[in-house]
């Protein structure tokens, strides 16, 4: 496993460039197997989702290979299995994603329950009800999920959540299927749009109209296609986060200023400093932050991934700030270890009048003594401690706490938690004045 050694009180100066987006990236490879023949996808990040992906993707007889420093080639023509193995399901969250490729070529598909971050339950319902609308039959076993479809054909969905990977699944799905599909409550998220790009490109007629509505209409055949990936909006908030934590000053290259509205309407009302350019956005402490309430909605709205950072720079604020999940039931697992290095953060739950239009996981599914809501009291002074790394924003969490506590952090990340979605995080903020130690 990699541990982290890490020495707080050093400031960050410097550049980063950051890559393709984890939940744009690994999905586009999947969609890529759509076609009938190779597509080139630029702009990868060096993460270990990717890795998986493309090791599935091997297993099923396709091809995923390595071109260059940032590209892959993605060859389907080879795709001769329909089933992805169970080892595949425990470490990701891609197993459900694989579905449509292996329906519209095979008819069928079995795939294991997906893993991935413990933050909340991860509903399949909203999935399945679609992929059944497309005429697909949905059997559930013990670790696997088996789906099966004679004809796929179009049809009239509305999510009665709002759900990332069930519109990127169900988008993927209906390009294939005859006639016309209609999504209503569809996802904004930008990743989706461009999945969206990339099966445009490659022959699908897919329109998204206002109201959350995205029309598909199937086609017999796709070819692949040459796409640049977007870049990763979450690691562009992490490096923003670390560098005004620790009063520094950071230009993140290719960070994109459409992609992050929300996060950068509250750096301005932290009082927090940053500069839009054509090099991406430079992020640097400019005086005493203001602690500020904040709460997490869908797309266009601040997003659940970007609340565990900025509860950490929160500790750093002046004041007393609130923040909200409304997207998650449980996504404060990291709380626990900056209370344990000395955060004021307290776990509660709002008063909301209709809670389950408020949230976007089922309320009355909720688990008992599940808290909504964190208040934060700032600014603190934070003390090293030895933690365990129990997902991917709680690795980036903590490495964040680490550098702005007195002492010596020590990380342990037994999955590699924050190699899936980071691409060299210790390096890249050593290399930025950090005091970071990879060993194993």
């Amino acid at each position: 496993m990699p541990n982290f050694k890490i020495i707080g009180g050093n400031p960050l100066f410097g550049s980063v460039r950051v890559g393709g987006a984890k939940n744009a990236s690994y999905k586009l490879m999947i969609a890529a197997l759509l076609a009938d023949s190779p597509s080139r996808l630029l702009n990868f990040s060096h993460i270990s989702d990717v890795e998986r992906v493309a090791e599935i993707i091997n297993s099923l007889g396709g091809k995923a290979s390595e071109q260059g420093e940032r590209a892959y080639l993605i060859d389907p023509q080879g795709f001769s299995h329909w089933s992805v193995e169970d080892k595949h399901g425990e470490a990701s969250r891609a197993s459900t994603l694989f579905i449509p490729a292996l329906v519209a070529k095979f008819g069928k598909a079995r795939v294991p329950f997906p893993g991935g971050d413990k933050i909340g339950a991860r509903p399949l319902d909203l999935h399945f009800e679609g992929f059944e609308a497309l005429g697909a039959k949905i059997h559930t076993l013990s670790n696997q999920i088996e789906v099966t479809a004679e004809q796929l054909h179009g049809a009239h969905y509305r999510f009665a959540k709002n759900t990332h990977t069930g519109t990127e699944s169900l988008i993927m799905l209906a390009v294939k299927a005859k006639g016309k599909t209609v999504l209503e409550n569809a996802a904004e998220e930008t990743e989706i749009d461009d999945l969206i790009a990339f099966l445009r490109s490659m022959g699908a007629h897919i329109n998204r109209l206002p109201g959350r509505i995205i029309e598909i209409e199937g086609v017999e055949h796709l070819s692949g296609s040459i796409h640049k990936i977007m870049s990763d909006q979450n690691q562009v908030v992490s490096f923003a986060c670390a560098a005004l934590a620790t009063k520094g000053d950071v230009v993140v290259e290719n960070a994109n200023k459409k992609d992050l509205e929300a996060f950068l309407l509250k750096l301005d009302a932290i009082g927090a400093g940053y500069e839009v350019g054509q090099y991406g956005i430079r992020f640097y402490y400019k005086g005493a932050l203001k602690a500020t309430d904040v709460e997490t909605q869908i797309h266009p709205g601040f997003k659940t991934d970007w609340q565990p950072l900025w509860v950490t720079l929160m500790t750093q604020a002046i004041g007393t700030s609130i923040l909200h999940e409304t997207i998650y039931e449980n996504r404060f697992a990291y709380v626990e270890s900056l209370q344990m290095m000395g955060a004021q953060i307290e776990l509660f739950n709002p008063e909301v009048k209709d809670p389950e239009s408020v949230y976007n996981f089922h309320w009355h599914q909720r688990k008992p003594n599940s808290f909504h809501a964190a208040r934060i009291t700032g600014p603190t002074q934070l003390n090293a401690g030895e933690f365990m790394v129990k997902d991917l924003r709680h690795g980036a969490t903590l490495m964040i706490a680490g550098m702005i506590a007195k002492g010596q952090t020590i990380l342990h990340d037994p999955k590699n938690h924050i190699d899936r979605g980071y691409e060299l995080l210790d390096q890249n903020l050593a290399a930025m004045g950090a005091s970071i130690e990879r060993y194993s």
